[in-house]
């Protein structure tokens, strides 16, 4: 099963979001994708065994319980695999941190002068038309 089918699923996903905050019993992931989306204890055993099989989970036994945690490899395989198309969501971030700055700035000086300071539209440019908004720093954008 290729990566992105074991992550097209929401089930799959919500579990994998459960174990990120780090090791999970069986059955409290069971509890939690139960109450959520409905579906019975064994469905969710079904998409740990997907994920376990896949590379994605790891569990080992403890006494009787069964104790999930993420496996990052296959992660990082699809992190290097989306490298090649960072580029069309970084630039915005970049312009986005940029904007955030200038207003926290602004918000700090106006609190030094007493004076509130002046809300303007917040704009984003494309990758086409950009540069990067983080090479240029403290400068006005252009």
């Amino acid at each position: 099963m290729h990566a992105f089918d074991v992550l097209g699923d929401p089930v799959r996903r919500r579990i994998l979001e459960l174990l990120a905050d780090g090791e999970q019993a069986a059955g409290a992931i069971s509890a939690i994708v139960q109450e959520e989306f409905g579906i019975s204890q064994p469905g969710v055993s079904q998409h740990l065994r997907v994920l376990r099989e896949n590379g994605f989970a790891t569990v080992r036994a403890e006494g009787t319980r069964r104790l999930y945690a993420v496996d990052p490899a296959p992660l990082r395989e699809v992190d290097a695999w989306l490298e090649r198309y960072r580029r069309f969501w970084t630039p915005h971030l970049d312009a986005l941190a940029t904007e955030l700055a200038r207003g926290k700035r602004a918000r700090r000086v106006a609190g030094e002068s007493g004076s509130a300071p002046e809300a303007g539209p917040v704009k984003l440019r494309s990758p086409e038309n950009s540069g990067n908004a983080a090479r240029r720093g403290a400068g006005e954008a252009g």
